[in-house]
């Protein structure tokens, strides 16, 4: 999860650099792009996912103009947060076909994770969905996947705005911290719940003599954050200094 919460950098590792969604090159290198037909697809789809978490951006603005309050607004955004972070397993499909240039293993932990977040977390969980810390993390990654899904689709059309790119290789440093904190948090939240009515574990005895505590899960799932998280950030740190960098050196040249 922690990784998934860095989609707004470099294509780099992923997860950490930045998901690599529909119509990311890889690194500086040129690489050969889809066909005409997958080209539209992928354009059609990074629309319609710009689209769709632009509708949750304004749905909380509205809410939290209607309210004149931040607290529950996520009930406001439930459905089409759903939806739109549902709707990126498609991305997995993505590169298992071979029309996105990315690994299929990493782009499969790094959606799922949020996926998981979303509904074995906040909707499992339905004391944790007026927790402020979801809000926390559904701000970072609005702001992260309009700039991340605006980036594939320029870049597709091959008239990528340098402001677009700035944006997706910048706004992470604060972005990356507070879509972490929030998930953080919101799964410390739904842990008292979880132990309390045993949710998702299974207990012996049984007759396939398997046992699964779901609490300890999460528990290791946020123990995990503490080697990943140090890691990826600076890569994508390392990575926004060479992308940008490179493109300052190619603008002097034209």
């Amino acid at each position: 999860m922690a990784a998934a919460a860095a989609t707004a950098a470099t294509k780099g590792n992923g997860g950490g650099g930045g998901r690599v969604g529909a119509g990311e090159a890889g690194g500086t290198r040129k690489k050969k792009g889809p066909g005409p037909l997958a080209t539209a697809y992928l354009v059609i789809y990074n629309v319609v996912m710009t689209a769709g978490w632009l509708v949750i951006a304004v749905g909380l603005v509205r809410a939290y103009l209607a309210k004149g309050s931040y607290h529950s607004l996520y009930y406001s955004i439930e459905k089409p947060l759903k939806f739109f972070q549902t709707g990126a397993l498609l991305e997995i499909l993505h590169c298992a076909i071979g029309i996105v240039p990315s690994s299929v293993v990493l782009t499969s932990f790094q959606v799922m994770s949020r996926v998981f977040l979303i509904w074995a977390v906040t909707h499992s969980v339905k004391e944790v969905q007026s927790e402020d810390s979801v809000l926390l993390f559904v701000i970072a990654w609005t702001i992260t996947e309009i700039i991340r899904y605006s980036f594939y689709t320029f870049s597709l059309l091959n008239h990528l705005p340098y402001l677009i790119k700035w944006a997706r290789y910048t706004l992470f440093i604060v972005l990356y911290p507070m879509g972490v904190s929030g998930e953080l948090l919101t799964i410390y939240a739904a842990l008292p719940f979880v132990r309390q009515a045993g949710l998702y574990s299974i207990s012996l005895p049984n007759k396939y003599n398997f046992s699964f505590d779901y609490h300890a899960f999460l528990i290791l799932v946020m123990i995990s954050y503490i080697p990943v998280f140090p890691q990826l950030y600076f890569h994508m740190i390392h990575q926004r200094r060479k992308i940008l960098s490179h493109t300052e050196e190619h603008k002097k040249f034209e």
